[in-house]
């Protein structure tokens, strides 16, 4: 039902596939980003992009123009090229930030990317074929805190930030001079009667009125109707364009999740401090539910020995047993999770990165006839 790999025992920050998943771009938490080619069943170094001064924050390889983008704690973002003798070659972009890059994403039709960072604002950036080069447009009003998340809408004009100011906010990513302004009907769009300009805000909502803890991801549904978010909280909430931009939020008993991302059209996957995936269904009520947890597996008992016969031991021995092993995959905290096979809304497998340098690719179709009640719809 699992895939597993081991890249050592730094953590890994952030991981992206190309298109036909033979290759894995991850950073193992420094300034590098290492490229590993999968042959068989074991994963071989390639490529190490160097350029970054500080520990890189973001990666993301567009599949079809087969570009690398990657952004770091020393304010700058490359966007990396792929010669035709293997070797990949950096253009350095234009941010114009004063603070560290946090998050990156490419958006659908790969002809733009935004990044997150400090700097209270988000960099859209496009490339300028006059100057040959990368450059950007800010996002500022009303951002007052770091951009922690960013994810695109499937119409390539409407983009979604969580932010630390504990807000999910919702703009506009529509530059003249690449795209038209077709919306294609977003309900979105509908109270400002089209995408507006860039930086137009179009929803914001609160994680919670009190607060809630920092927003650490967010994602849009396949239809681009819905966005989802988790929150330090310890929180999972869904804001529906379609019903009048009506939020639902539920607390959950988990640890706080780093990321989430839609794999069906009304389930949500979210990762982070607990270990392992969870999933969430969303039903046609605008309820927000439990579902079941992706991680199936089970702690093996020490030795075979039965809890009787370990206490006998430790009267007999006085020895204590230190057995720190998780009954996880995951060893420690998923940092990452991306999208493996299938489409957004449509997951069939995924992948989930964390601080144990583990990769584990998850298989939706195994893992629904495996876990009882797991119903995918």
């Amino acid at each position: 039902m699992v895939e597993r790999f081991s890249f050592g025992v730094n953590p890994i920050t952030c991981h992206a596939w190309n298109k036909d998943r033979s290759q894995v771009a991850l950073s193992p938490n420094n300034h590098e980003v290492h490229i590993y080619k999968r042959e068989a069943n074991d994963w071989r170094l390639i490529n190490v992009l160097n350029q970054h001064d500080l520990r890189v924050t973001g990666i993301d390889w567009a599949p079809n123009t087969n570009r690398i983008v990657t952004c770091a704690a020393d304010r700058n973002a490359y966007v990396w090229t792929q010669g035709s003798d293997g070797n990949w070659k950096p253009t350095l972009v234009l941010l114009r930030i004063n603070r560290a890059a946090t998050c990156v994403k490419w958006s659908p039709f790969e002809n733009k990317f935004a990044v997150g960072s400090g700097a209270r604002l988000i960099s859209v950036c496009y490339f300028e074929k006059e100057n040959d080069w990368w450059v950007s447009k800010h996002i500022k009003k009303p951002i007052r805190s770091t951009v922690t998340s960013l994810d695109w809408h499937p119409n390539n004009l409407i983009l979604v930030a969580g932010l630390t100011d504990f807000k999910v906010r919702v703009f506009s990513a529509y530059i003249k001079l690449l795209e038209e302004p077709n919306d294609g009907g977003s309900p979105w769009c509908k109270k400002a009667g089209g995408p507006g300009s860039l930086g137009t805000l179009l929803a914001e909502f609160t994680n919670s009125p009190s607060g809630g803890g920092w927003v650490h991801g967010v994602s849009f549904s396949g239809d681009g109707n819905r966005i989802c978010w988790v929150g330090h909280d310890s929180s999972i909430s869904v804001a529906d364009a379609s019903r009048g931009m009506a939020v639902t939020k539920l607390r959950t008993e988990f640890l706080p999740f780093n990321t989430c991302t839609w794999v069906g059209p009304n389930n949500i996957v979210v990762a982070g401090h607990n270990c392992c995936p969870l999933l969430y269904t969303f039903d046609s009520s605008g309820q927000l539910s439990y579902s079941c947890k992706l991680d199936n597996s089970q702690k093996k008992e020490a030795g075979g020995l039965s809890a009787m016969r370990k206490f006998q031991s430790l009267d007999r021995q006085a020895r204590i047993e230190n057995d720190t092993a998780l009954e996880t995959v995951h060893q420690n905290a998923i940092t990452g999770l991306c999208l493996y096979s299938g489409s957004k809304g449509a997951i069939t497998k995924f992948s989930t990165s964390g601080i144990d340098g583990q990769l584990v690719v998850w298989d939706m179709n195994l893992l629904e006839k495996g876990i009882q009640n797991m119903r995918l719809n």
